[in-house]
């Protein structure tokens, strides 16, 4: 026994070495059992509550604490352990700065964890992640990221006695010049946010924006790519996308279709007022419409026009050709049952029959036969 008391190791028992042992089993076993403890409780109350609303909150605090590294923990664990002896000043203080260090890490971590299922859980929950807005993903994640390990690094630079105030100047006056030189990408990489944030469209919309249509495959820092419907890809700057109206088709609920056909004018009255109920019917019987309205609306230089509005109960073009196609050969099979003919431009000629010639008098004539007599 008076050997185990007289046993040292760099100048301390083993009494004490077993002391800081056990204080670091006890700090680890703490440490892991109450973040078990808390996720338990979180997936529980998530499974009770999931039947009454979304618990977005629970699932972001869930996914943070899975971040929770159990190395990490143990190296703290040690460290708490380490305290507990009688050391050197300096080796203390190294420990210590240690420790900051490895909270700094965890917490980066742990917010980073955080932001994933921020991003998953609350931005686009319903979205399938294989069609996530890449502006969402890329730009906000990443600026994010940014911010939090610039905090973290900044905090655990001065938990350790770092003067961060010229840094953080130095990066002040750093950022101002750089943001001078990089206006037009820092403009299209703002404008990706704003897509991110405000979702005008998202990956897998139809859109037209002047004069490029098509599909929207890729929304990225700098620019956003359409797959056309000829099949090249469109690239277009995300700062020059959202100077320009935005037409999305795939946001849209139904189709308002107006379409207009014109008749001969020598088409009987009656015929003319019958053919707006026929066309009412025409609509009425086509698949997926809603009829809203057909009139006679003009007498035109060289036909008597209808115009003609249904809603189409579908975004998809392709029915909406195959609908419009239906009505098309419809009108024309009742037209012709009631011998309607369409107009198509012309233009009457009216020659009178018979020439009048003048027999107003020549005053050149009379002025010079009167000069002669004279």
């Amino acid at each position: 026994m008076m050997l185990l008391q007289d046993w040292f190791m760099f100048g301390i028992s083993l009494k004490d070495w077993l002391h800081a042992l056990l204080a670091t089993v006890i700090s680890f076993l703490i440490m892991d059992l109450l973040t078990r403890f808390v996720m338990r409780v979180m997936k529980r109350r998530m499974s009770v509550l999931h039947l009454i609303t979304k618990r977005r909150l629970d699932e972001v605090i869930v996914g943070t604490l899975a971040g929770t590294k159990r190395f990490l923990l143990l190296l703290l664990s040690i460290l708490i352990g380490l305290n507990t002896l009688s050391l050197p000043a300096m080796v203390e203080l190294r420990l210590s700065q240690l420790g900051i260090i490895l909270i700094g890490i965890q917490i980066a971590i742990w917010l980073n964890r955080g932001i994933n299922t921020w991003m998953e859980k609350v931005v686009d929950p319903e979205v399938d992640p294989e069609l996530r807005n890449a502006a969402t993903t890329t730009t906000m994640v990443f600026l994010l990221r940014i911010a939090v390990m610039f905090t973290v690094l900044l905090a655990v630079l001065a938990n350790l006695g770092v003067n961060i105030t010229a840094f953080v100047a130095s990066l002040g006056i750093g950022g101002i010049a750089v943001a001078f030189a990089l206006q037009a990408i820092l403009s299209d990489l703002f404008a990706s946010l704003s897509i991110g944030l405000d979702k005008p469209f998202e990956v897998g919309d139809f859109i037209v924006v002047d004069d490029l249509l098509g599909t929207v495959e890729y929304v990225g820092i700098r620019t956003t790519r359409l797959r056309s419907l000829s099949g090249e890809q469109l690239v277009r700057s995300n700062t020059e996308l959202l100077k320009s109206p935005i037409r999305n088709y795939k946001r849209m609920s139904e189709r308002r279709v107006l379409f207009n056909f014109g008749i001969t004018h020598d088409t009987p009255v009656d015929k003319i007022a019958e053919l707006s109920a026929t066309v009412r019917k025409i609509i009425e019987d086509a698949p997926s419409t809603r009829y809203d309205r057909a009139h006679f609306v003009r007498i035109g230089p060289s036909s008597l026009e209808f115009e003609v509005v249904y809603y189409l109960l579908s975004r998809e073009y392709t029915v909406y050709m195959d609908v419009q196609q239906h009505i098309n050969l419809e009108l024309m099979r009742a037209c012709a049952e009631r011998g309607i003919v369409f107009a198509h431009p012309t233009t009457t000629l009216h020659v009178p029959s018979e020439v009048h010639l003048s027999t107003r008098p020549n005053l050149a004539d009379a002025a010079r036969r009167k000069s002669a007599n004279a």
